[in-house]
């Protein structure tokens, strides 16, 4: 789908279908000579996310969709956001190829104003055409193939720009992560980090091998790719602004493309499922997607450390010891609690060699925070009040919340005794599972100010709301990063 962004100049181009927006109590606002049948206006009451199709008595659109918003004071970017999933979808099972989006000033400047309302407008287009098909033989054809959105000004246009490329980040995320274990490796992924950087002059990319990752004494990493014949990868994304930084600014992603557990081998039914575990890194690539068309005052860095968790005879066995890039002994009690020894590695490579003011993590870390907070709120882990309530405040601007948990230094010193300095998880009166795995990370960003993300709940299978969620990844991370750069300027 080709998405557009006019000032409306009073008229309406020819199109199969125009969308419009309604407010609960006022008749929708038309663009150019459109009319509708009177019957069709009165009986539309704006009700939020109710779609009906009429035919026009005059002007140049074959059809058109109302959208309702419901109540104007209650009208908030997330509403708008799932009102155009909803036209979208619509659009695309009516058969038409082309539609104009219709936004009229009264509903441009409610929800935070023109750009915000441009921005999620276009995002929802975005994210609510998404369909995931490359595993396809013969995939579908789409039919909306032209969208082109009528607004007021140069506000709503640059919020839709931005929407716009927030939106594609989004459903380049998602086509990561929907990949089968096969097709995407680590060197799969690492190619398409490679491509990120073809896409801007801004951006650079450099990836160690398994060989650097030895010097470099990274024992946690290699120990959980030991099981897997795919060698691990460690991606290092950069980006550099337009003018001068006002700060450097890492997110660390975990890029696990497969988990089978290792040696701790997980159960065999849901585990296609952990496809998905890879789902912190592709936030981390979806950023640097969204960075190649949208610019910040920051230096950021780009984080993967990416490999597959299998079982062979190679694989790293429970009570075994490895020796992390900090140097610190690891008892791996639990192989499948792989994710944060592979960030261990990482963070310490990020503390030491990239020097950041500000890291965020983001990983499918724990079961336990899906038990905690469900499908629909990422689990947040802040060393700061203030990163803690930057990205609070992101998370609501753009619909992917998060929830702050307590980093609890009581959960590292449970890991620690037996015969290495820690274990890589608590002993099991403990419980706090997401609180185990962010004390653990917690070992390796030393002063730094850090938060840790686990999406284990918010990653896939995340309840519908009309341009994300259900079966499939969710892209989840994505946009959260940008909108935290956005408001951290």
């Amino acid at each position: 789908m080709k998405l557009t962004h006019k000032d409306y100049s009073g008229t309406c181009p020819k199109t199969d279908l125009v969308i419009c927006f309604g407010l609960k109590g006022k008749k929708p606002a038309l663009p150019g000579d459109v009319k509708l049948p009177k019957a069709a206006l009165e009986d539309f009451e704006g009700e939020p996310r109710a779609a009906r199709f009429t035919d026009v008595t005059a002007g140049a659109a074959r059809r058109v969709l109302l959208v309702g918003l419901g109540e104007a004071k209650e009208l908030t970017a997330e509403g708008m956001r799932r009102a155009a999933g909803v036209a979208v979808s619509q659009a695309e099972s009516s058969g038409a190829k082309s539609a104009v989006v219709y936004v009229d000033d009264a509903v441009a400047n409610l929800a935070g104003g023109a750009e915000a309302v441009g921005c999620a407008v276009a995002e929802g287009l975005v994210m609510g055409h998404y369909r995931y098909d490359l595993g396809k033989s013969k995939p579908e054809p789409r039919k909306l193939a032209r969208v082109s959105t009528l607004s007021p000004g140069a506000d709503y246009r640059r919020g839709a720009k931005r929407g716009q490329a927030l939106g594609e980040a989004n459903c380049f995320t998602r086509d990561l992560q929907n990949r089968a274990g096969n097709q995407l490796t680590p060197s799969i992924m690492a190619s398409e980090a490679r491509g990120l950087a073809r896409r801007s002059d801004r951006i650079t990319c450099k990836v160690i091998d398994e060989a650097g990752m030895k010097k470099f004494g990274m024992g946690l990493l290699l120990g959980v790719s030991a099981g897997s014949e795919e060698p691990a990868k460690l991606i290092h994304l950069t980006y550099k602004p337009k003018g001068k930084s006002k700060g450097r600014i890492a997110f660390v992603g975990k890029g696990l493309t497969f988990d089978a557990g290792g040696i701790s081998l997980k159960p065999a039914r849901g585990m296609e499922d952990m496809r998905y575990d890879m789902s912190g890194s592709a936030a981390v690539l979806g950023a640097f997607h969204a960075l190649a068309s949208i610019d910040v005052p920051y230096e950021v860095h780009g984080i993967v450390p990416s490999s597959e968790n299998l079982a062979d005879g190679k694989a790293t066995k429970p009570g075994d010891v490895h020796v992390g890039m900090n140097g610190t002994t690891v008892e791996i009690v639990n192989t499948d609690a792989e994710g944060r020894l592979i960030l261990a590695d990482a963070l310490t490579y990020t503390v030491t060699k990239v020097k950041p003011e500000t890291i965020i993590d983001l990983a499918t870390l724990t079961g336990a925070v899906v038990v905690g907070l469900g499908h629909e709120i990422s689990g947040m882990f802040a060393s700061t009040d203030g990163l803690r309530d930057d990205l609070s405040k992101a998370g609501e601007d753009c619909g992917e919340r998060v929830w702050p948990l307590p980093l609890l230094p009581d959960f590292l010193e449970n890991m620690k005794g037996g015969p290495a300095d820690v274990r890589n998880i608590t002993t099991p009166e403990m419980g706090g599972g997401s609180i185990a795995g962010a004390a653990f990370l917690s070992h390796f960003v030393g002063d730094t100010e850090w938060a840790h993300l686990d999406i284990a709940g918010t990653a896939w299978n995340a309840k519908a709301r009309d341009y994300v969620g259900g079966k499939g990844g969710t892209g989840v991370g994505t946009r959260l990063l940008i909108q935290y750069l956005h408001r951290r300027n």
